[in-house]
């Protein structure tokens, strides 16, 4: 009797420890965003364990559709940015303009100090003008642009921009859209459409 209570107990621990594990999430695989331009596709991968904020703000708009039918208004190059002592190589997307007033509140801004991104080739990152006034634009990096991150110099107030994940596929697509036609200043002429912006199963 002793014996069978000896097993009885060690299996119920055994069914316990069992649930524990299959209860256990798996490790977050990190999430993918496709965007499907006029001129070829780009995969994005977000950060969400290091930028959670700023990925989740990103998620959004890319879940309620407000990217599809947006566009790569603008290419800034070497050659373009004249009056800007600290030059940066970037493209900038932002969402469909028949839904720019759908948009949600500005948030917080997550800084490289914190983070440990950087603004290296191919860093995707919010737009900004204010420190915490980041809503629904973003740019990609050509070539590494440290002057981005916190402490930099492009920003007058030195806080940088929120990284928030890299381009893993179609930087090729990147330089493309860089190099388009921009007569005036650096606004691309005719901008690039977004197609549709999505997870990747």
């Amino acid at each position: 009797m002793h014996m069978t209570r000896s097993i009885a107990t060690a299996f119920a621990v055994a069914v316990i420890m069992g649930a524990v594990s299959i209860a256990r999430p798996a490790a977050q695989s990190p999430v993918r965003v496709l965007v499907k331009t006029e001129l070829g596709d780009i995969v994005l991968e977000i950060d969400s364990k290091r930028a959670p904020n700023t990925a989740a703000n990103f998620l959004r708009y890319v879940d309620g559709g407000f990217y599809d039918n947006g566009t790569f208004h603008r290419t800034v190059k070497m050659d373009n940015q004249p009056d800007s002592p600290v030059k940066i190589e970037v493209i900038q997307a932002g969402v469909n303009p028949a839904r720019a007033k759908e948009g949600f509140p500005a948030i917080p801004l997550e800084r490289t100090s914190v983070t440990g991104l950087r603004h290296t080739d191919g860093a995707v990152s919010m737009a900004r003008g204010q420190a915490d006034s980041a809503t629904s634009g973003w740019f990609i990096c050509i070539n590494d642009q440290p002057s981005l991150d916190f402490g930099g110099a492009r920003n007058p107030d030195g806080q940088g921009f929120a990284a928030f994940g890299r381009v893993v596929q179609g930087m090729d697509v990147v330089r493309a859209i860089q190099r388009a036609p921009n007569t005036e200043a650096q606004v691309l002429t005719p901008a690039i459409k977004i197609l549709k912006a999505s997870r990747v199963p």
